[in-house]
């Protein structure tokens, strides 16, 4: 029987991330809520001659998601499809948002070993971007995918794992968007848990130079360091058998809302835009919050992803690459060192530092090497834009230095000769894009920098 299912796109539709720093305006903008629907889409788009971009929560800092052509959200396709509760896995549309998968789990006494920041994403989005956290025994979160399913350009759909279609599994458990649309994704889960979370003031040459030691102390360990300064927040995160509060955070109390929002928020963005005006301001508001925000011992207990997750407050540019760990001391110590030479560069903090393990997925940046990830951000106060060229170049010329790899979510300037000195196994991926995409259905603006 022949099933007509009729699409219908909306026009008129500014698709923008949600930093705000870039956007784009699609002919047509579906939500689709079936397999066939998209089929039709996809028709549509083979008959008319158009581009297709599928985008989940729109949190890349990039370019990555946008187009003007055809833009598929998979918002409505995002559900719980089956907890194998012997496995440990979970099996969801490619839409869900880990925000629901997370208190789905929870429900069922399960979670996910490691987390980003924000779960405002969609399951298909976090593993096409390899979206990461840290924890030297985890790698990032595209290696707890256990197999997926893939609508291709012609309409085919491919079930891939570890033991069917295993090349095309390893291209599409970090796939860019670029090689059809994810329907389904199953993860490999672990047994609920609580964290235990400790941040404690250190130095940035106590850190580097005891690097074994806290790795070894807390399994997700990382750092925050503040520009201009010495200050460094370490952040030791272990799972623990004591429970925390249970429920919901405990209501803000008027006084950590003061803290947290009144200072935290709106006073520095207040002193960020004056910043603008007087560029040596930064070096000492870094100081400043560290001393008024980070400079005692805190302690938190909650379940996993609670303490995973953290807001990211304020719209910002950001660039994060990954370098070989034994990289991380040499490469900080020169980003310091770039700073303190040059009185024009300013930075905001913190720059985040975080570790992952070693994988076989081939454009992860933990591609064959544990790694170490530096994220910088630059913030918008008021969504103005504060000058950043000069830190983001230096910055990049010190990563690529040290044989760094970019985040593929968040901007850099790298191409395709960058791309094949960087991943070995970079001609496998281009290889399997261009036999199921042919005809570049699912290219886009900064794909072709990728791939062209």
């Amino acid at each position: 029987l022949l099933v007509l299912v009729q699409v219908h796109g909306q026009g008129g539709v500014k698709f923008q991330n949600w930093a705000k720093t870039y956007g784009s305006s699609p002919e047509l903008y579906f939500q689709p809520t079936s397999v066939e629907e998209i089929r039709e889409i996809l028709d549509m788009a083979r008959q008319r001659h158009k581009r297709v971009k599928v985008v989940g929560g729109g949190h890349s800092p990039s370019d990555i998601a946008c187009t003007d052509d055809f833009m598929i959200q998979m918002g409505k396709m995002n559900r719980v499809l089956k907890v194998d509760k012997e496995k440990q896995q979970v099996t969801v549309e490619a839409g869900i948002f880990l925000s629901d998968l997370n208190v789905e789990l929870n429900k069922h006494g399960l979670a996910l070993a490691n987390l980003g920041a924000i779960s405002e994403v969609s399951a298909a989005g976090v593993i096409g971007t390899g979206t990461h956290n840290t924890g030297i025994k985890h790698g990032i979160i595209p290696t707890q995918v256990r197999a997926l399913t893939l609508l291709t350009a012609s309409g085919e759909i491919l079930e891939c794992s570890e033991s069917i279609n295993q090349d095309i599994f390893q291209a599409a458990r970090l796939h860019l968007g670029c090689l059809g649309v994810v329907l389904t994704v199953t993860f490999q889960c672990v047994p609920q848990f609580h964290l235990h979370e400790v941040t404690f003031p250190s130095t940035l040459t106590e850190v580097l130079d005891h690097l074994d030691d806290h790795l070894k102390r807390s399994q997700y360990f990382r750092f925050l360091w503040f520009p201009h300064s010495e200050n460094v927040s370490v952040i030791y995160q272990d799972p623990t058998t004591k429970a925390g509060p249970t429920g919901l955070h405990p209501p803000l109390s008027s006084a950590s809302w003061l803290w947290d929002y009144a200072v935290g928020y709106y006073l520095l963005e207040f002193l960020l835009w004056i910043s603008t005006f007087m560029p040596t301001l930064v070096c000492w508001i870094n100081r400043f919050f560290f001393w008024l925000l980070f400079s005692s011992r805190v302690e938190n207990i909650a379940i996993s992803y609670k303490i995973f997750n953290y807001e990211c407050r304020f719209k910002q540019h950001v660039q994060d690459w990954a370098i070989p760990i034994e990289k991380t001391k040499e490469a900080l110590l020169e980003l310091k060192a770039a700073l303190e030479n040059n009185p024009k560069l300013v930075a905001h903090y913190p720059v985040e530092v975080r570790f992952a393990r070693g994988d076989g997925v081939w454009l992860s940046p933990c591609f064959q090497q544990d790694s170490c990830y530096v994220n910088i951000i630059m913030y918008r106060p008021y969504g103005k834009n504060v000058p950043r060229l000069n830190y983001w170049l230096t910055y990049e010329g010190i990563m690529k230095k040290h044989g760094g790899r970019p985040h593929w979510a968040k901007a850099h300037s790298c191409t395709r000769k960058d791309f094949e000195k960087m991943y070995p196994a970079f001609p496998k991926f281009c290889s399997v894009r261009e036999k199921l995409d042919p005809t570049g259905m699912f290219l886009n603006a900064y794909l072709e920098k990728v791939f062209y």
